[in-house]
């Protein structure tokens, strides 16, 4: 059941929504509501609700203003509440990453549309969001075979992006060269990479790439300069600092186990 949140400074409007509307037939609750921004921003740092919907003006702090201080400290789907066709109102909406708009008064079939939609969306990044956790093994591996497993769907750019890095690690790859590939901008897949994956397409190549290189390095049969090679990385120094970032120790101290 989604947790919503409705800030909106106009009393009638607002009681509509919390007490008129059905929200157990979208298996929604409204855990909390606001009479302005301010007072919403609050809120939405306690109660941590998986919808915050939003008027666009309000007293103290507008629902745009709102939405992106919230978003710092709790992550939420936003739905903006708006009779403006503005086009600043739209630019700063952007920035915010608001998720859906309706437009007043609200229809409340069109409301339950957007609800399911997001609540298959936040059901998706979950079912990620847990695997990821049982993908992270002892000392910072990823299981990517157990990650490639789910049904991904829905975000099928990140699944190839994840399997382009698992068979061409050793290349020379770039998030530019797989969105092009991919047919999508570079900007759209690392946003959405970062997205389901909680990293950066650089954190999650270099973490995998290490991780071959402790199995190669426990074969005890390379040099290190051969490992750097074979696991991608063109330059030694590189190779050893990005090493050392991810196991907090040297390739050399590493063999040594010191």
């Amino acid at each position: 059941m989604l947790r919503v949140l409705i800030a909106e400074d106009e009393d009638m409007i607002r009681k509509g929504l919390v007490y008129t509307t059905d929200w157990l037939s979208m298996d929604c609750v409204v855990v909390a509501e606001a009479a302005n921004g301010r007072e919403g921003l609050e809120k939405i740092v306690e109660y941590k609700p998986d919808v915050v919907i939003a008027d666009i003006c309000m007293p103290f702090m507008d629902g745009i203003e709102m939405i992106k201080k919230a978003s710092e400290q709790v992550r939420f789907r936003s739905i903006l509440l708006t009779s403006y066709a503005d086009f600043e109102y739209a630019r700063r909406a952007i920035e915010a990453r608001v998720s859906e708009y309706l437009l007043k008064p609200v229809d409340e079939e069109a409301l339950g549309e957007i609800m399911k939609k997001l609540g298959e969306e936040i059901a998706s990044t979950r079912q990620v969001e847990h695997a990821l956790e049982q993908a992270e093994l002892e000392g910072g591996n990823l299981n990517l075979e157990y990650y490639m497993q789910l049904d991904l769907s829905e975000n099928r750019y990140v699944s190839r992006t994840i399997e382009a890095i698992r068979e061409r690690y050793a290349e020379k790859i770039s998030i530019e060269g797989i969105s092009e590939e991919l047919g999508v901008s570079a900007s759209y897949l690392s946003r959405k990479f970062k997205e389901i994956t909680g990293q950066t397409f650089l954190d999650f190549l270099n973490k995998y790439r290490v991780q071959q290189a402790i199995v190669l390095l426990n074969t005890r049969q390379y040099r290190i300069s051969e490992i750097s090679e074979e696991v991608g990385f063109t330059d030694y120094k590189h190779f050893c600092s990005v090493f050392k970032k991810y196991t907090l120790k040297s390739p050399t101290k590493f063999i040594k186990g010191v």
